[in-house]
C-alpha cells in the first residue's frame, strides 16, 4: 500500500459552503478509519475546473471512484469498503 492509499481527496473551490459542509460529513468517518482528507482546490488548474467546475465539491478515492455532492457518511463509508 502506498501512502496515497490512505488519503481521501476532496475537489473543492473557493467560497463554496457546500464543500463546508462536505467536510463536516467527512471528517468523522475519515478519522474514524485512520484516513486523511487532502483538499484540491481546482481553481489554480485549468484541467480541474473543466473536470469539476460545475460538480464540487466531489470525493476522490486512491482507486478510482469518484462521487460529487450531495452524499453521505453512509454512501461515502460504502464507497471505501469496496
Amino acid at each position: 500500500m502506498s501512502l496515497h492509499d490512505f488519503e481521501v481527496r476532496l475537489y473543492t473551490g473557493p467560497n463554496c459552503h457546500l464543500c463546508e459542509q462536505a467536510k463536516a460529513v467527512l471528517y468523522p468517518l475519515l478519522t474514524e478509519r485512520g484516513l486523511r482528507l487532502v483538499e484540491v482546490n481546482i481553481q489554480t488548474d485549468a484541467e480541474l475546473q473543466e473536470k469539476y467546475g460545475v460538480r464540487i465539491p466531489v470525493v476522490a478515492l486512491a482507486n478510482g471512484e469518484e462521487k460529487g455532492w450531495p452524499f453521505t457518511a453512509a454512501q461515502i463509508g460504502r464507497l471505501l469498503e469496496v
